[in-house]
């Protein structure tokens, strides 16, 4: 029997002696009391307390921790957003004392705050503006928490606003005026390469008829030149200048029509197109020389007669073809 009883208290001595050591993590402080007071706090490693009169009254957590509070607030156009602001806190390791006996339910207090703030900044702002302003307003929030809080033993440190979530109606508007604005900037963007294309066509075409001008001179300028040629040619072979000129334009117009005949799809009519239409223009050019000749012929003999006078100036006489018939060369009569 008295051994039942040795082994008993063996027992109950070795619990009491293993429960007067404790350890204590890492980043962890504990908080004594004896007898219901605070008596001490102890910090990372082994530790020592008399069993039964000492006891571990709670453990404080001395890492960082994070609160993410979802609110919902309005702003200054009345629309309703919700707002994820994400606190960033930590038990100061000196105060914690404060933080355990202080402060019952921190996160009710943070999360308390968090709301005050801000709601008392998101009214005062545009939907557009809380968006560009999102660091002002969690700033404003670090401020007040770290104002309330550092009594109580804790530091705030950092406040994110993680999340503006605005009503579903409001967030599609915002959706479709992005959307028309990308239309409205497509549109410009178009418009004004529609207009680049146009002027380097314009100018394209200013160079294209400038150059086809200057092609169509060039050739006038060698046919000219040709025709004089041909004149020469002709000239020498005794045939006058009259005479070669209106050969080549005769030559001229019955090639043309071969040309014309010539293409089974034209739809070219050359007016007149009667088989008297050659010798017609033929008649015409040979008699426009000749009154040519004659008014050329009549102001040489005007000067001839009177010398002195001042021919610088117009003259408005008219000389009619039949006037001085016999003094007409007869290489010139028709």
């Amino acid at each position: 029997m008295e051994n039942i009883i040795w082994y008993i208290l063996l027992i109950i001595g070795v619990f009491i002696f293993l429960s007067s050591f404790f350890t204590v993590k890492q980043q962890t402080s504990v908080i004594i009391e004896r007898f219901g007071k605070y008596h001490s706090i102890r910090q990372a490693g082994l530790q020592l307390k008399i069993p039964v009169i000492d006891k571990i009254a709670g453990r404080i957590n001395l890492k960082i921790q994070q609160l993410d509070v979802i609110i919902e607030t309005k702003t200054k156009e009345n629309v309703f957003v919700k707002m994820k602001v994400s606190v960033q806190f930590k038990v100061i390791q000196t105060n914690v004392y404060d933080a355990f006996y202080k402060l019952e339910y921190p996160h009710d207090q943070i999360t308390s705050y968090v709301f005050d703030v801000v709601r008392a900044e998101v009214p005062k702002l545009k939907l557009d503006d809380v968006f560009e302003r999102k660091d002002d307003i969690a700033i404003a929030v670090k401020r007040e928490l770290n104002e309330a809080m550092t009594t109580y033993g804790y530091d705030i440190i950092n406040t994110l606003i993680t999340d503006i979530d605005p009503d579903p109606q409001v967030k599609n508007a915002m959706n479709r005026i992005n959307a028309a604005d990308r239309e409205k900037s497509a549109a410009e963007y178009e418009a004004e390469a529609q207009r680049i294309r146009i002027v380097a066509k314009a100018k394209a075409e200013a160079e294209s008829k400038r150059l086809q001008g200057q092609g169509i001179a060039d050739q006038r300028r060698e046919i000219a030149r040709g025709l004089v040629e041909s004149v020469d040619i002709l000239n020498k072979v005794g045939i006058n200048s009259q005479e070669a000129s209106a050969l080549i334009v005769v030559t001229q117009h019955y090639d043309t029509l071969q040309a014309i005949g010539a293409d089974a799809n034209s739809n070219l009519i050359l007016l007149p197109n009667s088989p008297q239409a050659g010798s017609d223009m033929l008649n015409n050019m040979i008699a426009s020389f000749a009154a040519s000749n004659q008014v050329g012929e009549s102001m040489k003999r005007a000067v001839k007669r009177a010398p002195k006078e001042d021919f610088s100036k117009p003259t408005h006489r008219l000389i009619e073809p039949h006037q001085d018939e016999d003094d007409t060369p007869p290489e010139n009569k028709v």
